[in-house]
């Protein structure tokens, strides 16, 4: 009852909310390009796991802030940098993020037929995608807690924060995930998105940190025109159809 008369608990909780629903951005374009690939009963289930692990992951890191905090220390020191923990899952995690969307990227360029496409879809397995999406969970549950240490007091007002910022990011990424796939050419600025996430993971693992801010830009800039794209193209057809 005392945090919730206390005004500043309340600033720092909705303070913290946002940012946790910023820093969710990446996760949530992740998860709606993977899921993607396997068909839309199974995506939806797929969404479901991996937004709930997200949130497992993140309440459990909030139990051992002793130990978030020390993955910031150093283990050890190369080519003039001290590498913690941290920074390792980071690098290990933007690497994944390219090498994905890099796949990604090729295989939509390598334009499958229906049939070998049903093929992969058929035989997707589920177990793998909820096993990617566990990774990258993973690797943005520690920036995100990490952050949540540096912004809050009590554990009670960070997983209050990290519940609605999830509970925001569930219903966000069902959205997102229909949009993309009913308009592909969307798929591909969303993978573009992910490749600058990863090489900005691993900038920031190596010490260089990119401000987050200037990739959201720059996205948000391409979202507005790829809009503008889909609603004239949807003007054209809807005047050729009369």
């Amino acid at each position: 009852m005392e945090l919730l008369s206390d005004p500043t608990v309340w600033i720092s909780f909705l303070t913290l909310t946002v940012m946790e629903i910023v820093l969710g951005i990446d996760n949530i374009v992740f998860i709606s390009v993977i899921i993607n690939r396997l068909p839309p009963e199974m995506a939806e289930r797929a969404r479901k796991i991996g937004l709930a692990l997200a949130l497992i992951f993140r309440i459990i890191l909030l139990m051992f802030l002793t130990w978030i905090i020390g993955l910031q220390a150093d283990v050890f020191e190369a080519f003039g940098h001290a590498f913690s923990w941290r920074d390792i899952i980071l690098i290990a995690g933007g690497v994944f993020l390219v090498y994905k969307a890099t796949a990604e990227i090729h295989e939509e360029f390598e334009g499958e037929t229906e049939e070998e496409q049903a093929g992969r879809l058929a035989s997707a397995a589920f177990s793998a995608i909820i096993g990617q999406i566990i990774i990258v969970d993973m690797v943005f549950s520690v920036d995100s807690i990490i952050t949540a240490i540096g912004m809050a007091e009590h554990v009670e007002v960070m997983i209050a924060a990290v519940v609605v910022a999830i509970g925001v990011m569930y219903f966000a990424s069902g959205t997102i995930s229909d949009f993309i796939r009913r308009h592909p050419t969307t798929k591909m600025l969303a993978l573009a998105f992910l490749l600058l996430i990863g090489v900005s993971l691993v900038a920031d693992g190596f010490g260089f940190h990119i401000p987050r801010g200037y990739i959201y830009a720059a996205m948000g800039f391409s979202v507005l025109v790829e809009t503008f794209n889909i609603m004239a193209s949807n003007r054209r057809r809807k005047n050729a159809g009369q």
